[in-house]
């Protein structure tokens, strides 16, 4: 193998023009390198750097085109610019080619596009287009975005070579125009889709698209990391019913995957696909010099431990990584934040030498005119900073970033990858600077860097069997195609799940959906209902219902899911697009609907929920056993039932933060069944550690809070997918008890993996509390000093403490009656 600098994209390299060019330049003067430098050498910023890393400029190792490509093939890809390959882009073609399917898990911008692309056209190629293709994407952005590259280079080929004139790829989704879906279905060679299309869309209509499934070839799935949780173990049925289908038309499709860097890629793609595939991990591709720092903001109060606001912080920061000869992004963990950190940018654009216009806001829930003009502006390099969600944290090419400003860890090393690989894209220098919060995990990663950049660690949850999962994906399937038995009982076909016999029967006994039908010792179920299934199923575990946003004109301006709606669009709230303050007037709660008038409002609004949570049925318990053999503490695993309540909100000022107004929200509850992890405290402990008395009471609820905080270190999930309820007497328990929960309706792992991890996670949150600089507690450890009272701190170091004692967490017999209660 030799070393070189292939142009390992399918796009063009040289596209853009001189706009681009233009674009790539550092600030006047200033190259990321001497950037750095000044952020540095700052005074006002350097005593709040407390991590600064590189990784060193890295050749690439290629490797020819394999032999078996197609001569025309490899021609226009070396017309392209690419005269070799890169070593994992080679063997995952080859493997491709070899009849498995296989995992590409590299980082970003490394080429895995091409990787997949490849095979894909040599089937083309060797069947003259007989061949099919379906490519899946997490998002309908990034389906529309890589259409464009691949409806280009599929344009190319056919002008180079004569019979392959004529082929057609295009996007199908909601957008997609009917005459379009028409040639798609009859000619579609590939169709290029999202798993909700295809859940909705596709699969019930099966018949119409008889062509595409009979000869359908490969099954691409891009950013498979994104598939996890609940969302995973839809999309694993979804494939399922896919599989299923394919193979009633006489298809045997393979799978070729893409991903981040994953600490369990091939047993992620097992659970995913129910087969075994070949995963390509090694990185081949070249790289820049990448420079990262890990920005704590500095105390303001020592003895309460408070720190500025992050989103303060970045305000300081902007001078030193926007400019307008060069472009920034920004990330921001949640919704509100993207839009009051792009009205702080917005309204300091002359000092940092742009117009308002060169900076702009994008998240989940701008309608998708306004999406696609900010992607433009982006790749022409019109748009200098932008502000979004983890919106643009997949691979949608929105051209030649060099700064990337992370406010907040986002919840995962795959997610903090993903943003990091946004900048840097042309194999130059790029600086990513993570903002800490005053969370726990943020503090613990600003001193303990080993983590973020060190192995992946976190765990990805995806079980497909998932009973409520599997029912819902059962209906769709049989409303397809019926089910059959093989004579030992068996139902083949749908997975190796061992539920899937008993939950038919239950849909054709209990919910008489399906009737059962019997020939010999083989079962036959048929779908009898009038329903629609799939258009009542969410992929996503919540209802399908979104919340739309409209002005006084009666025009859309937004969408919000469900269950954010409660906290988001309730009357008074502030809703905010790209800046632009909005008053919600009425909330047409049950048909989905809210109205906003715009207002210059200098306030946003944070609203507070209160919930109660009722234990179902517990079904596993470990006790941690004492030198007495007694038990100081007890785990748990169960389902509950939760029930929550939007309360009230409160008024922040823009800039200064301070509470100017309060105001009560009346809306009905949200209720679940889910699964959850919890910790008891053995009477006798909570009475030495008093507890249950005084102001030692408000403790226990700071443990708590501090280890959901902490538990995306071991998790891959945000903080805000575990639900909390701390209560100092259980109903059920009759004792101190923590619920960690599941906040999916139906669960999705996220409490076994807790229940794995409990001391890894209560050393970590343990850490966490005896590194922070506050006296009595603070909202970067167990929370304030008003919620958890003077004795807070002292009293959460001693329960954790307790619980991380010696003595062993052993298996314990449930509750004597069996696993219900």
């Amino acid at each position: 193998m030799t070393e070189a600098k292939p142009k390992g994209q399918l796009a063009d390299p040289r596209a853009g023009g001189e706009r681009r060019a233009r674009s790539r330049r550092a600030p006047t003067g200033a190259t990321v390198e001497e950037l750095v430098e000044r952020l540095r050498a700052a005074r006002e910023l350097s005593g709040s750097f407390t991590t600064w890393h590189e990784t060193a400029p890295r050749p690439a190792r290629v490797a020819p085109f394999p032999a078996r490509l197609a001569p025309e093939l490899v021609a226009l890809l070396r017309q392209k610019g690419m005269g070799e390959l890169y070593e994992h882009q080679a063997r995952a073609i080859e493997l491709a080619l070899d009849g498995r399917d296989v995992l590409i898990a590299t980082p970003t911008a490394s080429g895995k596009t091409l990787a997949y692309s490849a095979p894909v056209l040599q089937a083309l190629i060797e069947s003259e287009g007989a061949a099919r293709a379906l490519w899946l994407f997490p998002t309908k952005a990034l389906s529309q975005d890589q259409s464009r590259g691949l409806n280009a280079l599929i344009a190319e080929l056919g002008r180079a070579v004569p019979r392959c004139a004529g082929w057609h790829s295009f996007t199908y989704d909601g957008d997609t125009p009917p005459s379009v879906r028409r040639t798609l279905r009859e000619r579609g060679h590939v169709v290029l889709t999202n798993p909700y299309m295809l859940h909705q869309g596709i699969l019930p209509n099966h018949a119409k698209w008889s062509e595409l499934f009979a000869a359908l070839r490969y099954v691409v799935i891009d950013e498979v990391h994104t598939l996890d949780g609940v969302f995973g173990a839809s999309v694993a049925n979804v494939l399922r019913r896919l599989v299923r289908i394919a193979r009633h038309y006489g298809a045997e499709p393979r799978f070729l995957l893409s991903s981040a860097t994953l600490q369990n890629p091939a047993e992620h793609a097992r659970a995913l696909l129910g087969r075994e595939v070949a995963v390509v991990g090694e990185d081949a591709s070249p790289s820049g010099k990448r420079v990262f720092a890990v920005y704590d903001p500095p105390l303001v109060d020592a003895v309460a431990g408070l720190r500025a606001n992050a989103l303060e912080e970045v305000r300081r920061l902007a001078p030193y990584v926007c400019g307008p000869t060069h472009q920034t992004i920004f990330f921001c963990n949640r919704r509100t934040s993207v839009e009051v950190l792009t009205r702080y940018l917005k309204e300091m654009a002359p000092k940092l030498g742009l117009s308002e216009d060169e900076v702009r806001g994008y998240r989940g829930g701008y309608l998708p005119d306004l999406r696609r003009a900010i992607e433009s502006g982006l790749k022409d390099g019109s748009v200098k900073a932008v502000v979004s969600t983890n919106a643009l944290e997949l691979g949608i090419d929105i051209g030649s970033l060099d700064v990337a400003v992370l406010v907040g860890y986002p919840g995962s090393q795959a997610s903090f990858w993903q943003r990091a690989g946004r900048v840097g894209r042309r194999g130059r220098t790029s600086l990513t600077v993570l903002v800490a919060r005053s969370e726990p995990v943020d503090q613990y990663l600003a001193h303990h860097p080993e983590h973020l950049f060190g192995a992946a660690r976190e765990r990805l949850a995806l079980d497909a069997d998932n009973l409520v999962v599997l029912s819902d994906q059962l209906k769709c399937a049989a409303f397809e195609l019926p089910f059959a038995s093989e004579p030992d009982g068996r139902v083949a076909g749908f997975g190796a799940s061992p539920h899937v016999g008993g939950v038919l029967d239950y849909l054709a006994e209990e919910s008489k959906l399906l009737v059962k039908r019997r020939e010999g010792p083989r079962a036959q179920w048929y779908w009898i209902a009038d329903a629609y299934p799939a258009q009542d199923v969410s992929l996503a575990g919540n209802e399908p219902d979104n919340v739309l946003v409209f002005d006084e004109e009666e025009q859309a301006i937004g969408e919000v899911d469900r269950s954010s709606s409660i906290t988001a669009v309730h009357e008074g709230a502030i809703y905010q697009v790209e800046g632009e303050t909005y008053k919600i007037e009425r909330f047409d709660y049950a048909n989905r609907r809210a109205y906003a008038k715009k207002l210059a409002s200098d306030y946003f609004t944070e609203a507070a929920t209160d919930t109660e949570v009722r234990v179902l049925r517990l079904e596993e318990r470990m006790s941690h056993r004492v030198a007495d053999g007694t038990s100081d503490f007890e785990i748990w695993r169960g389902e509950v039932h939760v029930t929550t309540v939007a309360t009230l909100y409160k008024k922040i000022r823009f800039y200064s933060r301070e509470n100017v107004g309060a105001g009560d929200i009346h809306l009905p509850p949200e209720e679940m069944e889910t699964e959850t992890f919890v910790l008891t405290l053995a009477p006798e402990v909570a009475a030495r550690l008093q507890l249950v008395s005084g102001n030692h009471a408000a403790a226990w609820g700071g443990v708590g809070r501090l280890l959901r905080r902490t538990a995306p270190l071991f998790v891959r999930c945000g903080v805000s997918d575990l639900g909390l309820s701390c209560e100092i007497r259980s109903k059920h328990f009759g004792r101190p008890a923590l619920f960690l929960y599941d906040r999916i309706p139906g669960g999705v792992g996220l409490p076994v993996a807790l229940f794995q991890s409990t001391r890894e996670l209560v050393r970590a949150a343990r850490e966490v509390l005896v590194a922070c600089g506050c006296e009595l507690g603070c909202p970067a450890c167990i929370g304030p000093l008003e919620e958890v009272g003077p004795l807070g701190k002292e009293t959460a170091l001693a329960v954790l403490a307790a619980l991380d004692a010696g003595g062993e967490l052993v298996p314990s017999a449930l509750p004597e009656g069996g696993a219900e209660t």
